[in-house]
């Protein structure tokens, strides 16, 4: 049986002024441990976790899974130029420093891992273990391209069924083992009435700007010594979806070579990116946090 998704809202200021939103799952199940933070991926929100969070609550952790700027029921940015992990991870320090958490577990998925491993840069410390979830230094532009297809663009579905059609359109070739009732339910989350009923997208159209315009590349040297800085100093988990476009076997070698000590799970018959629910992920995930103070 799924563990039930209960939360509390949280809201907190960025530095810059925007509102920020994030949930709170209590930690239940036996003696409180580190907390953890869930940060999702480029067009997706808080929401993406509301079945992973509440089961890691169970295992006794506290767990935080925000709504990155501009998605959500965060503050979209007046300056698309900061829709960017530098400007991601201030914020999320910020909200660290708010709950008065010192150390944490991450879970980022996609665009999350790259804001975890910018984490690595400034906060180290934070920093306690990490779980990348089909992502890392390099990344396929096979991926990026397709994400470029849909991510920013106008999206206005007359109804909950066009809705549904447009999500499992653009997701199907990664969950091709997807039901009605799973797509209905990320529908549910990629979607929200506006106060004139009509269905709009959980995100600002400009978190994809540099995506669009070609700014956001496959790979970098800060990202690679980023990605070092995380791996060689703390304990590292990489997730990846065996039909993933973003983190094909290629860049998964770079990664475990890299970094001979990350532990590595791999999702059969899903691509990008798991939704860490799969009993792959959580058998790794379990046996990763049960290391992790």
């Amino acid at each position: 049986m799924p563990a039930v998704s209960t939360y509390t809202d949280l809201s907190f200021m960025s530095t810059d002024g925007l509102s920020l939103y994030a949930r709170d799952y209590a930690s239940h199940g036996g003696q409180a441990r580190l907390p953890v933070i869930c940060i999702h991926g480029l067009t997706r929100n808080s929401s993406d976790f509301d079945e992973l969070a509440p089961w890691i609550a169970g295992l006794g952790r506290r767990v935080i899974a925000v709504d990155v700027r501009g998605r959500g029921k965060s503050a979209r940015d007046p300056d698309p130029s900061h829709y960017n992990p530098a400007t991601y991870a201030g914020d999320v320090i910020k909200l660290a420093h708010d709950l008065g958490i010192a150390r944490a577990v991450f879970v980022g998925t996609s665009m999350g891992g790259l804001i975890t491993m910018t984490l690595a840069l400034r906060r180290l410390p934070l920093i306690a273990a990490a779980v990348l979830n089909d992502v890392g230094p390099i990344i396929s532009p096979k991926g990026l391209s397709r994400i470029a297809g849909y991510a920013g663009k106008a999206c206005a579905p007359a109804s909950w069924d066009e809705a549904t059609d447009y999500i499992r359109a653009i997701n199907l070739p990664a969950f091709p083992g997807n039901d009605d009732q799973e797509w209905q339910k990320w529908a549910r989350r990629a979607f929200a009435e506006n106060e004139q009923g009509q269905l709009v997208l959980r995100y600002d159209p400009n978190i994809a700007v540099a995506l669009q315009t070609g700014k956001l590349k496959s790979t970098s040297w800060a990202g690679r010594v980023a990605f070092r800085r995380l791996a060689h100093n703390r304990p590292t988990l990489l997730v990846r979806g065996a039909l993933s476009d973003l983190m094909e076997e290629k860049e998964a070698g770079y990664m475990r070579r890299a970094a001979p000590t990350m532990l590595y799970a791999e999702v059969p018959g899903v691509g990008h990116a798991p939704m860490l629910t799969e009993p792959p992920a959580r058998e790794a995930i379990q046996q990763f946090l049960s290391q992790v103070d």
